[in-house]
């Protein structure tokens, strides 16, 4: 399996996240509900470089700079 980081996912696709970037950055993303082995949907890739992602029910945006510290691998 091929692991990339969250900028590169393309809109529609399910995948894996591999591993977070770690300190506050991972506690944050922890309490939001993202953690590593999570199987989430690419909702949306908005202008900017934006990455919506969906868990379950709940939609969660990541800027550019974030999603490029993020490494997922696709389904």
């Amino acid at each position: 399996m091929e692991t990339r980081t969250l900028d590169q996912v393309k809109k529609g696709n399910y995948i894996t996240i591999m591993q977070l970037p770690s300190g506050n950055i991972k506690v944050q993303l922890i309490r939001i509900g993202i953690s590593v082995g999570d199987k989430v949907f690419c909702l949306e890739r908005l202008p900017g470089g934006t990455i919506v992602i969906q868990k379950n029910r709940q939609e969660i945006a990541i800027g550019y700079d974030l999603a490029r510290q993020i490494t997922f691998s696709a389904h």
